[in-house]
């Protein structure tokens, strides 16, 4: 290769023949210098002496400047490498770069980190070894701070309408509250959290971090068990910027009637097990077993005089099917053959049915499917 007129800034050697850099390639002063004379004080990677990382011991989230982050780590190991990562800075000159980790646990707070670095740098291959501690440091974040601090902003209580919640009532409603603030907490909201469940003999008062994800969780309740929900503001303080500050509490209300209640529309037709109550009261006719639908014109619920519920039915014995609208079976109570409707949901071939008697009235139930 032929000489230009070019030497070396520093050791004054010819150099080969320049070329304009290309993209990545180094530019300026850099570009000038013989191989020898550059490579005296390349350095492949800038490494810190020490990385110092504040965990939190309540939620594992590392502190990364002024905010927390949700890392999803198994261990601090997987902390300690991911902070080295972010750390460590290779030239802008190296191409080709490949580099691996090998953790060293110290103690139980300390991690050294021996990585080996490689790259292209002028057409050759250079490789560099750094060892780095990593300080595991434990402390609160904002949000355990305030879970465990009581902090709340909205309240949802659940309760029912003329009548005790159910158990499976207040689980579905508590499961409801428990996976939207989980979905939230998934997406990165960190402000999303559960800080107090409270049963109470009327029903469940969920305490959550926000005015916002009360309501959206108070939606989610009513949208799946039916009802309706109000909000109550309180003023409890203002802000720096003298902005009123307002807890506010939504009185979620279920219906009525529950799924699986036995209850009398008194229209005549008989009386009906509830099967579903969200948006309309829906229900078995129990002397015929056709559905029943009624629609909750304008947030009423329908009258309709309770009966008991499924729970209450007992096995009792078919006596004999008289014709395809009667059937004689035992009386639940007395013991004595009653000629009853013989409803749809009931087999032909049935030795023994489901029936509840209420007010000397016998009326047969169709089984649980889903037991």
């Amino acid at each position: 290769m032929t000489e230009s007129r070019e030497f070396c800034p520093r050791c004054g050697d010819a150099v080969p023949e320049r070329r304009d850099p290309l993209p990545g390639e180094p530019a300026g002063r850099d570009a000038l210098l013989c191989d020898d004379c550059y490579f005296e004080d390349f350095e492949l990677v800038d490494a810190p002496d020490r990385i110092e990382v504040l965990v939190c011991s309540g939620c594992g989230a590392v502190r990364r400047g002024e905010s927390w982050r949700d890392v999803g780590a198994r261990d601090y190991t997987d902390v300690a490498v991911d902070e080295v990562a972010e750390a460590l800075g290779v030239h802008v000159d190296a191409a080709d770069v490949e580099w691996g980790v090998e953790p060293e646990q110290v103690d139980e707070n300390t991690v050294r980190m021996h990585c080996r670095f490689s790259g292209v740098v002028r057409g050759t291959l250079r490789s560099e070894d750094v060892t780095v501690p990593v300080k595991i440091s434990r402390g609160t974040c904002d949000r355990c701070g305030r879970i465990a601090g009581g902090y709340y902003a909205g309240v949802v209580q659940v309760r029912a309408d003329d009548r005790e919640l159910t158990p499976e009532e207040r689980a579905e409603a508590l499961s409801i509250a428990e996976s939207y603030v989980a979905d939230q907490e998934a997406k990165g909201d960190r402000e999303a959290f559960i800080t107090e469940v409270k049963e109470t003999d009327d029903g469940p008062d969920v305490k959550l971090s926000s005015n916002g994800l009360a309501q959206n969780v108070a939606t989610r309740i009513t949208e799946e068990l039916g009802g309706s929900f109000e909000s109550y503001p309180t003023l409890v303080t203002e802000d720096g910027d003298g902005n009123e500050v307002y807890r506010v509490t939504f009185a979620v209300r279920l219906p009525r009637y529950a799924v699986d209640e036995i209850v009398d529309p008194e229209d005549g037709d008989g009386p009906v097990l509830v099967t579903g109550v969200s948006g309309r009261l829906r229900g078995t006719r129990l002397a015929t077993g056709e559905p029943y639908s009624a629609d909750f014109e304008d947030g009423e619920t329908p009258t309709a005089t309770r009966l008991g519920r499924r729970e209450d039915a007992t096995e009792t014995t078919v006596v004999t099917v008289e014709d395809e609208h009667a059937i004689q079976v035992l009386d639940p109570e007395t013991y004595e053959a009653r000629t009853v409707p013989n409803p749809a949901f009931v087999d032909d071939d049935a030795d023994t049915v489901l029936a509840v008697e209420h007010d000397g009235d016998v009326h047969l139930v169709p089984r649980d499917e889903s037991a």
